[in-house]
């Protein structure tokens, strides 16, 4: 669940504040997630992590959460004479981030350089795949915008920026929120520290959403077994069918 026992955020505050404000200068950013696992169970209905740090020059921070890259197609239908819809064009995109998350100590569009910001990625207006059959630039493009607004309606992309606060000069914490369709596999949360219009310092974190309990077990046997699943989901559905059939008779 999102909500936290009261305990626990007394807790992760209380490492925060612990925080040492004393970075050295070739350590500029200092920064950890209060778990480096998301544990998707049976019931899953989102979570949150708290990403905390610290800095020891001025500037901003910038938080990025990348989940692993995938291909993924997108299609453009179109009403046939008859009425009925149908797949017309179709692009494939490679490099496409499952989940994106962006944070920032403020928002994007008042950074001084956005060339930064197109170098590293940051903002879903950022973001560059490669297409394998566009047939060109333009189609691109317009494939690629209806990808990330496919993105955003699933609650997968950013659809804006999260805040990173700071307490005072030196420490700064975020929640990082993840939905109940979060994707699993190895994410990457980079942390940045932008000054002057460049990347002064940068910080990547290692995070795994990953299945557990009943529900991953049936996950992993549908995937790795998926003709005996496929039987096995047969076998149990005629059963069913035999079942209310024996019952409605009784009756």
């Amino acid at each position: 669940m999102r909500a936290r026992p009261i305990m626990t955020a007394l807790a992760l505050n209380a490492v925060l504040l612990a925080f040492p404000t004393g970075v050295s200068r070739a350590q500029s950013l200092v920064a950890d997630l209060s778990s480096h696992l998301v544990s998707v169970t049976a019931g899953f209905a989102g979570t949150d992590l708290l990403l905390f740090g610290a800095v020891a020059d001025e500037g901003d921070v910038v938080v990025v959460v990348r989940g692993p890259d995938s291909r993924v197609a997108v299609r453009r239908k179109e009403r046939s004479p008859v009425g009925i819809w149908v797949n017309a064009d179709e692009v494939v995109f490679t490099g496409v981030p499952a989940f994106y998350r962006v944070a920032s100590s403020r928002p994007l569009k008042e950074f001084r350089s956005g060339r930064v910001l197109e170098v590293h990625q940051i903002g879903v207006e950022n973001l560059r795949f490669d297409a394998e059959d566009a047939a060109d630039e333009q189609q691109e493009t317009v494939f690629h915008d209806a990808l990330i607004r496919n993105k955003q309606h699933q609650g997968l992309f950013s659809s804006g920026y999260v805040p990173v606060t700071f307490l005072g000069d030196r420490l700064f914490r975020s929640r990082i929120v993840f939905p109940s369709n979060v994707p699993t596999g190895t994410y990457t949360v980079t942390v940045y520290l932008v000054r002057g219009g460049k990347v002064t310092s940068a910080q990547s974190l290692p995070l795994v959403v990953s299945k557990l309990g009943i529900g991953a077990r049936v996950y992993d046997f549908a995937h790795q077994q998926a003709a005996a699943y496929g039987l096995f989901a047969i076998v149990m559905a005629l059963f069913a069918g035999w079942l209310g059939n024996a019952l409605f008779r009784k009756v």
